[in-house]
């Protein structure tokens, strides 16, 4: 039996398998769509026109020569000018704010102090903010696809709970609710909201806006008040069962060390968060657990990339350098190359423009890993992943139950 929400699911990934193709090769022509994907022309047809409705894409004024004998082809290409997406920041201190766009370019930026570490305060200044900045994009004519949120704590992807945010003095806060009565109250555009960890946002920044191939597995470690890592794997974030993977600056550097934030002590955030690093002696030091953690996340995960970020590594270029030196020297006495380590692309904005990432990373992939999708009698599996003649297969089931509609003629 077929359901209205199945169709929309199907759609909703077939949509993203469109975006994804003229994200990684832009100018593809609705054939090479149809060739690329695997769906049938009169599908891809249908899903163009909406995409270019909804300003998700937009065409070249005139046609191109085709390969071959055929037709000239319209390139399409994603509609950078029109949609974009915001990503906020809350941090220990301060709220960061920016527009970006579908491609990564940093578009407004605005930061403040942060009034109050209260839940219900933190809400309200991010309202405002928001606020004032939907209403700048309406101004110019600017399409909003979604805001991301980010914070240092452990968030439940789920339910959109902060479980633990020990910089923040908050556990078990309903945030994602929150926000989300507090933006409709405002009158802010009913949108897509996502909720995430600073850290692994940040990810996101390096992973959904690069140019390179092939940085997955990627760590980003981001070292300020608090120290977190955001872990991409298999095209997805790793969060953990419960939202706490990539709390690596509650994990143990030291028995019986410095009280750290969190209760425990003798955490790596007492050695290399930003409120340790008040000596020349003490950054050294620093850089010499930051190299340790690092080395340990490349003994656990076998990144191809590691991204350090955050004040503490923006503020002392040392931290950096003096990390690399002692993870080379572990590397070296073990015989093992040394994984690929740089520095944040987007500096302090990482995080705020990682949430803005949130977004499209979230929009991009309809279903959780794993997660069948069950239409009619046939179970169809996620589209990241499978194989071409799979897709062409799950496609062509996909096809039938949306339109059933014959193919149209165009190139």
């Amino acid at each position: 039996m077929r359901t209205t929400g199945d169709q929309q699911l199907l759609k909703r990934i077939n949509r993203s398998v469109l975006l994804r193709l003229l994200r990684a090769q832009p100018g593809l022509s609705r054939a090479r769509l149809s060739q690329q994907s695997g769906l049938t022309k009169s599908t891809v047809s249908a899903l163009v026109r909406e995409l270019l409705d909804e300003n998700w894409l937009n065409e070249a004024s005139a046609p191109v020569a085709a390969d071959g004998m055929g037709r000239p082809s319209t390139p399409l290409r994603l509609n950078t000018d029109i949609r974009v997406l915001i990503g906020v920041e809350i941090a220990v201190e301060f709220l960061r704010i920016v527009c970006v766009s579908l491609t990564g370019v940093v578009i407004s930026r605005a930061e403040v102090p942060l009034e109050s570490t209260q839940p219900d305060r933190v809400c309200k200044q991010t309202t405002r903010m928001v606020s004032g900045l939907c209403r700048e994009l309406q101004d110019d004519k600017l399409v909003l696809s979604g805001v991301g949120v980010c914070l240092p704590g452990a968030i439940n992807d789920d339910s959109g709970i902060v479980r633990f945010a020990p910089n923040l003095g908050w556990r078990g806060v309903k945030f994602l609710e929150m926000i989300s009565t507090a933006f409709a109250d405002a009158g802010v555009p009913s949108t897509s909201i996502h909720l995430q960890n600073d850290a692994d946002a940040a990810a996101l920044s390096e992973y959904e806006f690069t140019t390179n191939e092939g940085e997955d597995p990627l760590i980003f470690i981001n070292c300020d008040v608090g120290v977190g890592a955001g872990i991409v794997l298999n095209d997805r974030l790793f969060t953990g069962a419960i939202g706490m993977a990539g709390e690596i600056g509650h994990t143990i550097m030291q028995i019986e060390g410095p009280l750290c934030s969190c209760g425990r002590r003798g955490c790596a955030e007492t050695f290399i968060g930003s409120r340790a690093l008040n000596s020349q002696a003490r950054v050294d030091r620093a850089g010499q657990f930051l190299g340790v953690l690092i080395q340990n996340l490349d003994v656990m995960f076998n990144p191809r990339t590691i991204v350090l970020g955050g004040k503490s590594c923006i503020n002392n270029p040392d931290l950096i350098g003096n990390a690399i030196q002692t993870l080379s020297g572990y590397a070296q006495r073990a015989g093992v190359p040394v994984p690929v380590v740089r520095a944040a692309r987007y500096g302090l904005l990482a995080a705020a423009v990682g949430a803005a990432a949130l977004v499209l990373h979230r929009f991009l992939r309809p279903i959780p890993v794993g997660a069948p999708v069950f239409a009619g009698a046939n179970t169809l599996k996620p589209v990241s992943g499978l194989s071409k003649q799979e897709r062409a297969t799950q496609s062509k089931v996909a096809d039938e139950q949306l339109n059933g509609a014959s193919d149209v003629s165009w190139h």
